[in-house]
């Protein structure tokens, strides 16, 4: 994003390197579909629609010059734990605990302890809201409108937060006992880098002696139906990594003079060419390499040099202020065990636990049309009401598939694109 120009003609410009994050594949033929009528099907019943919506009315905003609403967030948070009173209270199960006051951190105790324990992620924090306007409803009310839940953070993050919950408590009531552990981090700075967040209950696991995870989910790619070219039916696309980011300073240094005799070229104007040519020519795209290819080394230079020679003018000088290379690539095979029970072109959080594993699939169970993607941190955020019936049944039924020890025979998994 470009923050402005100063005086000293200096430009802050963030160059995204975009890299094949995502593998599309079909689910495995023999998987059933979750039906209303099963017995282990999650209504989303007056109760839970509710909870929701009350989830969505908190304010929990995170803004980058860190002037976050951490009142907000921790109301959310005590919300979150007198909603849930399985969770919280009853289940001799689970421990819990805050993480610098406005993150959650739980681990749901397995009857196997000879299986690794997995992790679920989600973010109670959401983006600022602009052009109120234009909202088909407040922004922060959770109203339901033609069938649709509107308000910020229904499909970034509270949704997959509200769903983890859901899910957790309703299998919990049933005393049921998963065999395999597993833990939900709940971080409350995603939107701003989550160091305080994520980065801090990592560091807490760590303290507790986990040392590694089966896998991890965190929000990320979705099912996306009529969006992309050439596949009619609806696709579930399981990112596999995260792209690589840098932010690099563009500045120039020229003489000083009088305005009543400007000379023919000034900073600014050098600087504004220098940034026509870089949105004139974007970095080459990589898709179609495959994200098995040895493709993430060297990277930040790379970008660079590509950017220098684009811009042709050795008066812009380039200072790296930022980078984060390519997170590690997921197993995405038949017989990787966290991406068959699961079934990203965005930064989250999850860079804070690469050390617990490498593992790690971005996946919403969010059904999106064409048009919905602007609504990510855009304008009317919105998700239907079945679709959120949906995302809770999601993780419930990710939870009871990740305790099988193992994959299943071998089955076929096919390419859509």
């Amino acid at each position: 994003m470009l923050k402005g120009v100063v005086a000293s003609a200096v430009l802050l410009l963030v160059v995204v390197l975009v890299v094949r994050t995502v593998h599309l594949s079909r689910r495995p033929p023999q998987t059933s579909e979750c039906k209303p009528t099963d017995s282990d099907f999650i209504p989303l019943n007056d109760e839970r629609l509710q909870r929701f919506q009350k989830a969505i009315s908190f304010e929990s905003v995170s803004r980058d010059d860190g002037d976050s609403n951490s009142d907000e967030m921790f109301r959310y948070g005590e919300f979150i734990i007198a909603s849930f009173p399985h969770i919280h209270r009853h289940s001799p199960l689970v421990t819990w605990e805050r993480v610098n006051n406005l993150s959650l951190l739980y681990h749901v105790q397995g009857s196997d302890p000879s299986l690794r324990p997995y992790l679920l992620m989600a973010h109670t924090d959401v983006v600022p809201v602009t052009n109120l306007d234009q909202w088909n409803a407040p922004p922060f009310s959770g109203e339901v409108k033609d069938g649709f839940i509107y308000g910020r953070g229904t499909i970034d993050d509270k949704n997959n937060v509200m769903g983890i919950l859901e899910a957790t408590e309703f299998m919990l009531a049933s005393k049921i006992r998963p065999q395999r552990s597993f833990y939900v981090a709940l971080g409350h700075d995603e939107e701003i880098r989550g160091y305080q967040g994520a980065g801090l209950v990592a560091k807490r696991l760590a303290e507790k002696g986990v040392k590694e995870f089966e896998f991890i989910v965190d929000e990320g790619m979705a099912v996306f139906e009529g969006i992309i070219d050439g596949v009619s039916s609806p696709v579930a696309s399981v990112g596999v990594s995260e792209k690589g980011m840098i932010v690099v300073k563009l500045s120039v240094e020229m003489p000083p003079g009088h305005s009543s005799m400007p000379p023919k070229e000034t900073p600014i104007t050098v600087l504004a060419n220098a940034v026509k040519r870089l949105a004139d020519n974007p970095q080459p795209s990589m898709l179609g390499y495959g994200v098995e290819t040895d493709m993430f080394e060297s990277l930040v230079p790379e970008v660079l040099d590509y950017d220098r020679a684009v811009i042709g003018d050795p008066r812009v000088k380039m200072e790296v202020i930022q980078a984060m290379e390519p997170h590690p690539v997921a197993g995405y095979r038949d017989t990787d065990f966290g991406y068959q029970v699961t079934i990203m072109v965005g930064n989250t959080d999850t860079i804070h636990y690469l050390n617990f594993t490498g593992d790690v699939y971005r996946f919403s169970p969010t059904h999106m049309f064409p048009g919905d993607p602007e609504r990510f941190h855009g304008i009317n955020e919105r998700m239907s009401v079945k679709n959120y019936e949906q995302v809770i049944n999601f993780f419930y039924h990710l939870i009871r598939n990740a305790d099988q020890a193992g994959l299943s025979p071998a089955h076929s998994t096919h390419s859509d694109l």
